[in-house]
């Protein structure tokens, strides 16, 4: 194994041996839900469209996440076609469904981070509970055993990059 995949596997037994309990048991695949398809993050974008003030927010977010889909989920996880840890390993017992795509990059991750980004930028304010709910979700994706770190931070760094290209598109 290469030095980046110990680190993967010592940070996911890590979560698994230390900080695994009953209550992240119950509201990890929770938070989980949120980032799915990313859900959470649509509705916001979805909202936003209908209130002049937040309208242009509305259209970055909603760009972002299509790319999002584009990059990650159409391109980037079939191009590299990683296994994910739960297929791995199957001695962690599964709190949400094993998932059936590839694991680089997180998707839930990837979603997050382009619209914490994306609402970060145009206001601080939400951007700072934006921001909060994009770390939890992403941590979650490591908590459920379904991602490897190196998805998650991954994730992170496209995720913003993305973020990035819709505000500047959008601005254009």
């Amino acid at each position: 194994m290469s030095f980046i995949q110990n680190i993967d596997w010592d940070i996911l037994y890590w979560i698994q041996n230390t900080i695994k309990c009953g209550f992240l048991d119950f509201i990890m695949p929770l938070i989980t839900k949120l980032g799915s398809a990313g859900a959470v993050w649509l509705i916001c974008g979805v909202t936003m469209l209908f209130f002049p003030k937040y309208r242009k927010c509305g259209i970055m977010l909603c760009g972002g996440l299509a790319l999002s889909l584009l990059v990650g989920n159409l391109v980037l996880k079939p191009l590299i076609a990683r296994p994910r840890p739960c297929w791995l390993e199957d001695s962690v017992k599964m709190l949400v469904s094993t998932p059936s795509d590839y694991s680089f990059p997180s998707g839930h991750t990837l979603a997050s981070f382009i619209s914490a980004t994306i609402i970060f930028y145009n206001s601080k304010k939400l951007g700072i509970g934006a921001i909060i709910l994009a770390v939890l979700i992403s941590f979650s994706r490591l908590y459920l055993f379904v991602h490897f770190p190196s998805d998650v931070l991954g994730g992170i760094a496209i995720g913003v990059i993305l973020g990035i290209v819709s505000i500047l598109i959008v601005n254009a």
